[in-house]
């Protein structure tokens, strides 16, 4: 796995885009000029890593169009399904690190908006 930079907040709470009602301007909209999402810092990783994913969806098609044998398949369907859950638990962690953490220094309905968000979105890939 490659080394990441967590990105860090501010001490000073009052330097945040806190427009939206989310706490920190990244309440599932385009970053804007003055707001960066917390993963942007490893775009071009998630893109990599994502096309790679991409290359592994195209593969398994052309494996059942080739009539592989099933385990393999399976076998290609599970290494898929783990970079999936790797980059997912990535963009969770990135999210935590900024968008909640900024929402938690702002306080009120933004924290809990986050934080509620932020469980849903655990429990979702608990479920997967």
């Amino acid at each position: 796995m490659t080394e990441r930079t967590i990105p860090t907040i501010p001490d000073d709470a009052s330097t945040l885009d806190v427009a939206s009602p989310a706490g920190c301007g990244c309440h599932g909209e385009a970053a804007d000029a003055d707001h960066q999402h917390g993963y942007i810092t490893a775009k071009e990783n998630y893109q990599r890593r994502l096309r790679r994913i991409e290359g592994q969806a195209r593969g398994l098609q052309r494996m059942v169009e080739e009539e592989k044998y099933c385990i393999d398949i399976l076998t290609q369907i599970s290494a898929m399904t783990k970079a999936l859950q790797s980059v997912a638990l990535e963009l969770l962690e990135d999210h935590m690190a900024h968008c909640v953490v900024a929402a938690a220094r702002e306080g009120g309905p933004a924290a809990e908006e986050k934080i509620q968000e932020a469980s849903e979105a655990i429990a979702r890939l608990v479920r997967s």
